[in-house]
């Protein structure tokens, strides 16, 4: 692709997880008929991005509904700019005071920062094995140098080499239960790699937002959804 399309498609991306920001100020709730599946169907939580509501993940939760999965959001992160650790937190609170899911059955959807919710999901909140699989969205697992520049402390995690990143990265343990997607070019995440030990698919396409609704991204969290394994990663001993 020529540097002139690449930058087209940058900025393009920039505009959409605008716009996106913009649709989330309504504050909406998902609406309860998509907590409701085809039998069969792992149910699935979705943990949005930094600054980002559920919003972000609208035509992907249409895309997993409409192929038969209950969704389910967690509104307690309203828009997840708060503590990874804390999230993860609250993202397993919700989903057993929901009562989402059977016991070992219930699957995790992450884009960027919400991946690394989920890694830490399965890391700390996972010994009875309630997390079957996670599947992420270009999440920064080595971090992002775009972190540097920027001075809020949501942010500064993503450093690289950050302690959270450390401690995530060492927990090889829930790696295989992970489902990695990330693509070509990621302005907001660049040089995002493979995550050693999981799945890892690398998209022909450009951009950090524009992803969520591109059909093909969908096709690969479907079949990722499909082929998951039903052995939950349970945390180390």
């Amino acid at each position: 692709m020529r540097r002139a399309d690449v930058l087209r498609w940058v900025v393009l991306d920039l505009l959409d997880g605008l716009r996106w920001e913009a649709r989330s100020l309504r504050r909406t709730v998902l609406g309860e008929e998509f907590a409701t599946g085809r039998p069969g169907f792992v149910p699935v939580v979705l943990v949005p991005g930094v600054y980002e509501s559920w919003r972000f993940l609208q035509p992907l939760t249409e895309a997993l509904h409409a192929a038969g999965h209950p969704v389910h959001v967690v509104d307690d992160l309203g828009f997840n700019g708060g503590d990874i650790a804390e999230a993860a937190e609250r993202v397993r609170r919700s989903v057993d005071e929901a009562g989402v899911g059977p016991a070992s059955g219930v699957a995790l959807v992450g884009h960027s920062k919400g991946g690394l919710i989920g890694k830490q999901v399965l890391v700390r909140h996972n010994a009875d094995g309630r997390f079957r699989q996670l599947v992420t969205v270009n999440t920064p697992f080595a971090g992002s140098v775009r972190a540097r520049w920027l001075p809020l402390p949501a942010l500064r995690v993503f450093v690289p080499g950050s302690p959270l990143l450390r401690d995530l990265a060492v927990a090889t343990h829930v790696d295989a239960a992970i489902t990695s997607v990330f693509s070509a070019v990621d302005p907001v995440v660049p040089g995002n790699d493979e995550l050693p030990g999981a799945t890892n698919v690398r998209l022909d396409t450009v951009g950090h937002f524009r992803v969520l609704s591109d059909p093909r991204l969908h096709e690969v969290v479907l079949r990722a959804l499909r082929d998951g394994s039903a052995r939950a990663p349970g945390s180390p001993a």
